[in-house]
């Protein structure tokens, strides 16, 4: 099988459909990198002069500029241009929690898109990303078919395989860091592609060449790209309360019973999410639960 500098992205192409959304975008290619995430935010730290500036997860943050200047395609080593960074092998990537992220060259899609953002609210960017790419995965026009691809709040996508079961397909990871009174906010996507090795993995493991053959990381990217991107600009201006209805179809907990690691909700059964992207969770009355540092998990599956 050929190598992954093999693989073709049609990173012009890309730029030419995404700089409109995007003044000064940037898209470049990496054939090895430890986290896509960890580029972007060390770049917009070089930026900041404050190269220990906090990384954060989205919550109580705002404040942020548009870009205004026309960049092209090209590496950039410290700013606060959006930039759209693709690694074809990512050997140390990051999920929410600290969790390793396995990514081989050529089997997995994974790549950041880095952009200054002021949304009125934070709360539930992560569903709204995840929204997006499942929906640009996996249309569903009609309403009495199912999808194939379900969302586990609060940043995962799942095959699914009936009701609240499934095997971990892709994740997001969110952070965001200061420079001066901007916000950047870096936006990274892990997505499986190709069958790979995945003993020791808790949520099972799902490909998109299970359900399209002929899917590669490329077209992926170029299926989720700009869906992605325009979800974020509507993210800024509307929030998340427009895309609740449309996540409930999507939603793997919705319904099922979950365990939490939050003291007052340990054991409950998930009811939907909110406006604000909170996750209700019954259980001795509904309880609201936030993203940060609370873990959830359907009832008998593995942290």
């Amino acid at each position: 099988m050929p190598g992954p500098h093999h693989l073709h992205w049609g990173a012009e192409a890309l730029w030419q459909r995404l700089e409109p959304l995007l003044p000064g975008l940037s898209v470049e290619v990496l054939a090895r990198v430890e986290s896509t995430n960890t580029v972007l935010l060390e770049r917009a730290r070089a930026m900041s002069g404050q190269p220990d500036a906090p990384i954060t997860r989205p919550g109580e943050l705002s404040a942020a500029v548009a870009p205004d200047a026309r960049t092209p395609l090209g590496r950039r080593s410290a700013d606060v241009q959006p930039c759209l960074l693709v690694a074809e092998q990512q050997t140390r990537g990051r999920g929410r929690l600290g969790r390793g992220w396995t990514a081989n060259a050529g089997a997995s899609l994974t790549f950041s898109l880095a952009l200054p953002l002021a949304p009125v609210e934070w709360s539930g960017l992560s569903l709204a990303v995840g929204l997006a790419l499942v929906e640009a995965l996996d249309p569903t026009p009609d309403p009495a078919t199912p999808p194939r691809i379900g969302l586990k709040w609060p940043n995962d996508l799942w095959l699914v395989e009936g009701p609240g079961r499934g095997r971990k397909l892709g994740g997001i990871l969110i952070e965001t860091v200061s420079v001066g009174q901007r916000r950047m906010c870096v936006i990274g996507v892990g997505l499986n592609v190709r069958p790979q090795p995945h003993e020791g993995l808790t949520h099972g493991y799902a490909c998109l060449q299970e359900f399209d053959p002929g899917a590669s990381a490329p077209a992926a990217l170029a299926c989720v790209a700009e869906p992605l991107v325009r979800a974020v600009l509507a993210f800024q201006t509307a929030g998340f309360a427009p895309l609740v209805a449309a996540y409930g179809r999507r939603d793997l907990l919705r319904g099922q019973p979950v365990s939490t690691t939050l003291a007052e909700a340990a054991e409950g059964v998930a009811e939907g999410v909110d406006e604000h992207g909170a996750l209700r969770v019954r259980c001795d009355g509904l309880h609201r639960i936030v993203g940060g540092e609370v873990s959830v998990r359907l009832r008998g599956e593995a942290d």
